[in-house]
């Protein structure tokens, strides 16, 4: 779940429950009767608080005090200095762990909300080993995109993907593109700024717009994007959509150039929902939009301006 705060901007809120079971801590005094039940919350806590100050200590008292063979979700919150020291470390640790954890089905990695660490402080790493090393994963998410890697991969069972970040590298937009996932259902990006390391464009999409990948794919999310425009362009004649049920083009920096594309292109009458919040369309074209998808929910909530002074826009998310 994904809430939007005015003080904290978009972040988390996996405290109480993740993958529709509720959040279980290590720490809690009364622990769950079944593993299997809840999403179990792993973290660090170098300040003092309840959690164990190293995630090597966290994994340790979770394999020790948890039947870990019928845990089916797991949400990895911050550890130790995730602004300064990668999470290569606990990658591995759960890639290792794979025989202990058979049942798992949902993973978050980096459910860190930005009064912990703004996402693009978040140091993420190579995270293939867990597509790897749980060929039975139907759902990951991932937040931070700096020094997050991806190796193209065929997954068999993944169903949700969703990376979360200030600046999406090419590179893992790429790896993203050239996967094969035939049972993945909703794919969501958040694509961020250059100067957050958010250097992809929109060609990088071309294996995932083209669907011959994604079978299955109902909902597409290309989102938080200072090329929106181009995005939406590459979108409007895109083969995949055809097949969608829900298009997300929200949280970046559309215009009405992109709307004007959406609106030349395919027709989108068959969406239930096609979401563009926090946009700069301006309300003529709003109108227009509206009217020709009847019958589609169309999100235009968010409008925003431009710089008077430079044209300047921004995207929902970069630091």
């Amino acid at each position: 779940m994904i809430e939007y705060d005015r003080y904290f901007g978009y972040q988390h809120r996996y405290d109480e429950t993740y993958a529709g079971l509720p959040v279980a801590h290590l720490y809690s005094e009364e622990k769950p009767s079944d593993p299997g039940a809840v999403a179990w919350r792993l973290c660090a806590n170098e300040y003092g608080g309840d959690d164990p100050e190293a995630m090597t200590e966290t994994f340790d008292l979770f394999f020790e005090q948890v039947d870990t063979a019928r845990v089916t979700a797991i949400v990895v919150g911050e550890w130790e200095d995730c602004y300064s020291t990668s999470s290569e470390a606990i990658v591995e640790r759960l890639a290792k762990s794979a025989a202990k954890l058979p049942a798992l089905r949902s993973l978050f990695f980096g459910a860190i909300s930005s009064d912990q660490a703004e996402i693009s402080w978040i140091q993420q790493s190579d995270i293939t080993p867990l597509l790897e090393a749980f060929p039975r994963l139907e759902r990951l998410e991932v937040r931070g995109g700096t020094g997050l890697a991806l190796k193209s991969v065929r997954h068999e069972s993944l169903r949700m993907l969703r990376i979360e970040s200030g600046g999406l590298p090419g590179e893992v937009v790429r790896a993203v593109a050239g996967c094969d996932l035939p049972a993945l259902e909703h794919l969501e990006l958040w694509l961020g700024v250059d100067s957050y390391g958010g250097d992809s464009t929109a060609a990088d999409l071309d294996g995932i717009l083209t669907g011959e990948r994604l079978p299955a794919l109902r909902h597409l999310g290309l989102q938080d994007s200072e090329i929106q425009d181009d995005i939406a362009a590459a979108v409007a004649f895109a083969p995949v959509v055809a097949r969608l049920e829900t298009l997300a083009l929200s949280m970046g920096t559309l215009t009405d150039t992109g709307a004007e594309a959406l609106l030349s292109g395919q027709p989108l009458t068959h969406l239930r929902k096609l979401d563009l919040h926090h946009h700069y369309l301006s309300d003529a074209i709003m109108k227009r939009l509206s009217t020709a998808l009847p019958g589609v929910e169309v999100d235009l909530s968010g409008q925003e301006r431009s710089s008077s002074e430079d044209d300047w826009r921004y995207v929902a998310v970069s630091e």
